[in-house]
């Protein structure tokens, strides 16, 4: 008797898997080259980037440029580093993100547990406030900046990211939420269970997978934005992507690359950091609440 025309050998199998891997493999070599070469100019002098070869490794590497770009680098006609740029950043994403996350929280249990009359057309209307371009919000958002005095601000740009990250987050919390099972909702409720007793006690400590989304999502979307850092801050008060930008574009003195991809690097290790420790999670979030029952 003939086997089934649709059984493959071990052998077949193995060099399938093997195949997969390798060009797996490649594709992650060819990914990740800008970052072998941003950390291995970062570590050159001056002189060896000028006369070497951009793949080769440091002859004899150094945190020089690195301690430069972080105190010593100059920005503008300020020549501080990116320190206090760096920090501004945090100061920004740090609240932006906690309270874009609370409030698509909150939206997400009214979307789906405590439905109004309506409620299908506020939640349209949110999702298709995520697909507006970042440019047709700039000059409403700097009138409404203006209005509240608090342009050129920290708390501006929170403002701004937590308006324009609300759609969004809404939209993971009430697709997660959506799977939760009713009946636990209703039973809390005859126990005498108000709204905010049921969202902090049932809901939120039930909610880890997506929030490690929403805060991932976030915190990548606000670290690297540059669109509305540089509309609405400026000075000392910028984000860290204006800055990088800022010195990477100056034209004064001798171009010191190593500086440049030093700085690159370090504005990158907080996206970095999020990944690694939460990275994990990000799939399994997604995943959550895809399938109701």
């Amino acid at each position: 008797m003939s086997a089934p025309a649709d059984s493959v050998s071990p052998g077949s199998a193995r060099a399938a898997r093997y195949f997969i891997y390798g060009a797996l493999l490649v594709f992650a070599l060819v990914y990740l080259t800008p970052l072998y070469v941003m950390l291995t100019t970062s570590l050159k002098s001056l002189d060896e980037i000028r006369g070497g070869d951009m793949m080769a490794l440091p002859v004899a590497p150094s945190l020089d440029a690195w301690f430069r770009a972080w105190g010593e680098a100059c920005i503008g006609v300020t020549c501080g580093g990116i320190k206090g740029y760096f920090w501004n950043s945090l100061k920004m994403v740090v609240p932006a993100v906690a309270i874009s996350t609370l409030l698509g929280a909150l939206n997400g249990y009214v979307l789906t547990k405590w439905r109004f009359p309506g409620h299908k057309i506020v939640f349209g209307m949110m999702l298709f406030a995520c697909f507006i371009p970042f440019q047709a919000v700039l000059i409403p958002m700097a009138r409404v900046l203006g209005i509240l005095g608090m342009s050129n601000s920290t708390a501006g740009l929170v403002l701004v990211h937590v308006i324009y990250g609300l759609g969004f987050t809404t939209l993971f919390f009430r697709n997660y939420y959506e799977a939760f099972p009713d009946e636990l909702i209703k039973s809390a409720m005859i126990d005498g269970a108000g709204f905010f007793r049921i969202f902090w006690r049932i809901l939120l400590p039930s909610s880890g997978p997506i929030i490690v989304v929403t805060v991932i999502y976030q915190f990548t979307n606000i670290w690297n934005d540059f669109l509305f850092g540089v509309s609405f801050a400026s000075g000392e008060g910028a984000p860290m992507t204006v800055a990088l930008n800022n010195l990477v574009s100056s034209s004064t003195g001798v171009k010191e690359y190593n500086v440049d991809m030093a700085a690159a690097v370090i504005a990158a290790l907080p996206t970095l950091f999020v990944y690694i420790v939460a990275g994990r999670y990000f799939v399994r979030g997604l995943m959550a609440g895809a399938v109701k029952g």
